[in-house]
């Protein structure tokens, strides 16, 4: 939330949350006053945990898309994004095509001078996540994959600590594009 405060944007703009899931991040929003918002995930499940959170008038202040970024349907339709917000879904694709797939929908839909959030697990972090291999990064390895058309803002490491005690080191990035 802050580094979404720190865009500025105004609370009508598009966001998208990129691997929505169950997180709390849509009801901060709502509650923040943000109303343009898409929430997109690959699992409904996991998406309906968070729609039965919230009443029928927040409902209509989010678009909800179950989609695999991977291998898109719907999300490579979306244009004029203000804000790209990623928690932990980059950080899965350890395949040049899915990367190259992720930036192209990333691209697409970012407007000029709108902001790109992505956390992944930064050098120091897991190797695995959910049994799954993942790719780790710092800021300058997610400033050297969106290129030169995207300035970084800010950046900041982030230790996550699992409902199990386990330490999960993250870099939070925030980049504008030009």
């Amino acid at each position: 939330m802050e580094l979404i405060a720190k865009t500025g944007v105004s609370k009508n703009e598009k966001i998208i949350d990129i691997g929505s899931g169950s997180s709390v991040l849509i009801d901060d929003l709502i509650d923040d006053g943000y109303s343009n918002i898409i929430a997109t995930d690959i699992s409904q499940k996991a998406m309906n945990n968070t729609k039965n959170r919230l009443s029928e008038t927040d409902l209509q202040k989010v678009t909800w898309i179950v989609d695999d970024l991977t291998q898109p349907a719907e999300l490579q339709n979306f244009t004029d994004i203000s804000i790209w917000h990623d928690r932990a879904v980059f950080h899965f694709l350890t395949e040049e095509k899915d990367r190259e797939t992720y930036f192209k929908l990333l691209n697409g839909a970012v407007k000029e001078g709108g902001y790109v959030i992505i956390a992944t697990f930064n050098l120091t972090g897991a190797n695995k996540c959910s049994g799954l291999p993942v790719q780790r990064y710092d800021e300058k390895g997610i400033a050297e994959f969106l290129g030169d058309n995207y300035e970084l803002v800010d950046f900041f490491d982030f230790d996550y600590i699992m409902p199990n005690g386990d330490n999960r080191p993250y870099v939070y990035t925030l980049f504008r594009r030009n």
